[in-house]
């Protein structure tokens, strides 16, 4: 064997070994439901707006926690744009978590700079938010356009 496969050898095994070790590291930062690094939870929570109910499963980060410690909360649920609903919140929330990818439809999530919920029923991309969680069977109630009383419990 020559000194150059030996050295191919070792370069072929080192990469390998690197790139074994890399790929749990980059599957995670690819989970679709949740980019940040934290968990999905077993923290649900039910959304009430005119006749309607979503419920969602939240994220286990901080900012997720501090929304849960303020339920139950009794607001206003609103279009903003045209793919979106907001809710502004009493206070600001704990801020948490960082950026994120793979926006979707179905996300919940705190938008920092306005502090309130934003309800994704379409495509999106902003700076500022953080990933709640996601709702659990669609966002179908989202798509009714207008302005309603709204109820958020923990379920």
């Amino acid at each position: 064997m020559s000194m150059t496969s030996k050295f191919m050898s070792r370069r072929a095994v080192l990469g390998g070994t690197l790139a074994a070790a890399a790929l749990p590291l980059v599957a995670h930062g690819q989970d679709e439901h949740n980019s940040t690094g934290h968990g999905a939870t077993d923290l649900r929570i039910r959304i009430g707006f005119n006749n309607l109910i979503l419920t969602a499963t939240l994220f286990d980060n901080p900012t997720a926690r501090d929304l849960i410690s303020m339920l139950p909360l009794n607001l206003k649920i609103e279009d903003y744009g045209r793919n979106e609903k907001i809710v502004h919140l009493p206070r600001k929330l704990t801020e948490g978590s960082g950026a994120f990818g793979n926006e979707q439809p179905g996300d919940l999530c705190y938008f920092k700079p306005w502090g309130n919920l934003a309800l994704f029923h379409a495509d999106y991309r902003w700076d500022g938010l953080i990933r709640l969680g996601r709702f659990d069977n669609g966002f179908e109630p989202l798509l009714v356009r207008g302005e309603y009383p709204v109820r958020i419990e923990r379920i």
